[in-house]
């Protein structure tokens, strides 16, 4: 077919009310290419151009507006857990758990990114100072109410001004007594927003225990004579598909005579010496007679439809865009500070 060349700078079809219509074909036909040719993609439905944008000759898509349509969300955000007491000490209380799986989504951008703040663990007790407290984990972004859950409360430890356990978005367990005989008492829940569950009471005089921390899934138990006070449960939140997935389980306390456990098997056991709160789980440390156990890191997690992409920056570390068993929803798993974006 003879090729028509029009040599005018100008072409003005201002007068027409149709549209123009391109070379149009699939990806196999597409021809080696020129530099300003244009052309149809009948297999992706695109237009390309070739250009060499990049410093190298391609068919690219041509520049098109960022689509900015809010989509729908849910989340399961977890704050750091408190560390365990020493000697005699009280467990660990889980950090706050916050989440709206099952329930209403909330909306958000594309093109926006969001801060995701993941709470650090609470150190573990020693002999002169209770357990320390976890740090707080968050989402916030240009257009969202900031979502903040309250780090875990730290176990209390046999000092007189350290007996007590933490307040946090759970509350730590108390220590079993101090010198002057005094008896313990569990820290408090937040409770705005609630997220979590009161530390369990201390024993105090022979058969000294102490109280569990607590945990997003009940409280901390409170110690009897020889006996600790078990860890309050975690929470089963399933986002990301299948079943027994658990967080936020308080501390295990000590005992002079039985130790405890930590709540669902997440939250670090009482002993001699207390384990560790189960990492990016937002668990309470165990506490102990020799050393105590810190808490556990907290985690973020995002549920998100197919279509859309998440990709982390800033320092954040994680995984994103992983496929959920018989869903067709996509989920991200944070476990470091910095922002993530949505595409």
């Amino acid at each position: 077919m003879a090729t028509t060349k029009v040599t005018t700078d100008v072409i003005d079809m201002s007068g027409n009310a149709g549209g123009l219509t391109w070379v149009k074909g699939t990806t196999v036909q597409q021809p080696s290419g020129v530099i300003g040719e244009i052309r149809e993609d009948t297999d992706t439905n695109r237009t390309l151009v070739y250009t060499d944008e990049t410093g190298t000759a391609e068919w690219r898509n041509l520049k098109e507006t960022a689509v900015t349509t809010p989509f729908n969300l849910e989340y399961l955000i977890v704050a750091g857990g408190g560390g365990g007491g020493y000697s005699y000490g009280g467990g660990g209380g889980a950090g706050g758990l916050l989440t709206n799986y099952g329930g209403s989504k909330i909306s958000l951008t594309p093109g926006i990114s969001y801060t995701v703040e993941i709470g650090t663990p609470g150190a573990a007790g020693g002999a002169t100072s209770r357990g320390g407290n976890g740090q707080d984990s968050y989402l916030s972004g240009t257009g969202l109410t900031e979502i903040r859950a309250t780090g875990g409360g730290g176990g209390g430890s046999n000092g007189f001004s350290d007996l007590n356990g933490s307040a946090g978005g759970s509350g730590g367990g108390a220590a079993a007594f101090n010198s002057a005989g005094a008896t313990g008492l569990g820290g408090t829940a937040t409770s705005s927003p609630s997220q979590g569950n009161n530390g369990g009471n201390g024993y105090s005089g022979s058969g000294g225990a102490a109280g569990g921390g607590g945990g997003a899934g009940g409280a901390g138990g409170t110690a009897t004579i020889g006996q600790a006070g078990a860890g309050g449960l975690g929470l089963e939140v399933n986002i990301v598909g299948g079943t027994g997935n658990f967080y936020a389980g308080g501390g295990g306390s000590n005992a002079n005579g039985t130790n405890s456990n930590g709540g669902s098997s997440i939250g670090g056991d009482g002993g001699n010496p207390g384990g560790n709160g189960t990492v990016y789980t937002g668990s309470g440390g165990g506490g102990s007679g020799t050393t105590a156990g810190q808490g556990a890191t907290g985690v973020i997690v995002l549920r998100y439809p197919t279509g859309t992409t998440a990709a982390l920056a800033g320092g954040a570390t994680g995984s994103v865009d992983q496929t959920i068993s018989g869903s067709t929803d996509l989920y991200a798993k944070v476990t470091g500070t910095g922002t993530i974006t949505f595409s």
